[in-house]
């Protein structure tokens, strides 16, 4: 019998909570941490080992995984006091949150002044990509350490791309990929507004925008499911894009490249959270260009 191996997850949410359980195994066992007690007891039933701390979670586990909302939780769990740095047993961090290059940096040159190595390990795909072991996972940071942790990454997406050697990386393509989807998502919601107010079927608008230039996986996959009857629920708040526009935007003034097209898009993801759209499915975007619009993008 292959030796167990002790892992942990700090973060189970929407994200965080579908991705550890498919790390629970006869090979493995999960330490983990959440502020939500519910989900604790939920992973306690299926056998993970249930801890107060992020620190308890690193004396525990050799390798620590983070799934985390934003790039201020995700520094304090891994540097603030009780948190990652001060484990025991830790040696291996694994990132999977979006929190921009500065914040992985920190993080990472933190971390290593205790000798842990980071990987820089965000995840695109939704809930339901999450849940089926079907994410695209993009990693960076010393190669040892990638490779060490590409096995466990293989149990939960279906493709891992490497970005580097170096923190932040990763973090960039990651922003990149979500700048094009949320300047999708909005274009493609306005787009079928329009239509709708001059008098056109959603059904048929989809239909001819997927088999048009038009067509893209925003309007597709997401928008799609989205405008079914009470169908709100991709898998992320609204409040998670508007946060990682505004990250990918910021990279981009860092690095002295002119978005104006992506800091308009910025703007209307903000406005749509100030709206109370907040705490909603990303997916109500919708909503809220309708909203704006006074129309209804429905089907007849």
């Amino acid at each position: 019998m292959s030796k167990r191996i002790d892992l942990g997850w700090i973060g189970l949410g929407q994200m965080g909570a579908p991705m550890a359980e498919r790390l629970l195994g006869e090979d493995v066992t999960l330490h983990v941490f959440d502020r939500n007690a519910q989900v604790l007891d939920a992973f306690s039933r299926k056998g993970a080992v249930v801890h107060g701390s992020p620190r308890e979670v690193a004396d525990a586990a050799e390798i620590v995984f983070a799934c985390l909302p934003s790039p201020a939780i995700s520094k304090s769990v891994a540097l603030d006091e009780g948190g990652v740095i001060f484990g025991e047993r830790v040696r291996l961090y694994v990132e999977t949150s979006t929190i921009g290059r500065d914040c992985i940096q920190a993080i990472a040159a933190g971390l290593a002044a205790k000798n842990v190595a980071l990987v820089d390990g965000p995840i695109s795909g939704g809930a339901p990509a999450a849940r089926e072991g079907r994410l695209t996972m993009m990693v960076s940071g010393p190669p040892p350490a990638v490779d060490e942790v590409l096995p466990w990454l293989g149990r939960i997406g279906r493709q891992v791309t490497n970005l580097g050697g170096q923190a932040g990386q990763a973090q960039i393509m990651k922003l990149v990929n979500n700048l094009v989807m949320a300047a999708n998502m909005v274009v493609a919601a306005e787009g079928l507004a329009l239509g709708s107010k001059a008098g056109l079927d959603a059904a048929t608008m989809l239909e001819v925008l997927a088999a048009s230039t038009g067509s893209s996986r925003a309007l597709t996959e997401i928008l799609a499911q989205a405008l079914k009857p009470g169908s709100y629920s991709f898998g992320a708040h609204l409040s998670i894009v508007a946060k990682d526009v505004a990250l990918g935007v910021h990279e981009a003034s860092a690095l002295e490249v002119p978005v104006p097209g992506l800091e308009a898009v910025r703007a209307i993801w903000a406005a749509a959270v100030a709206d109370g759209h907040s705490d909603e499915d990303f997916t109500s975007i919708i909503r809220f260009v309708e909203k704006q619009a006074g129309t209804e993008v429905r089907s007849a």
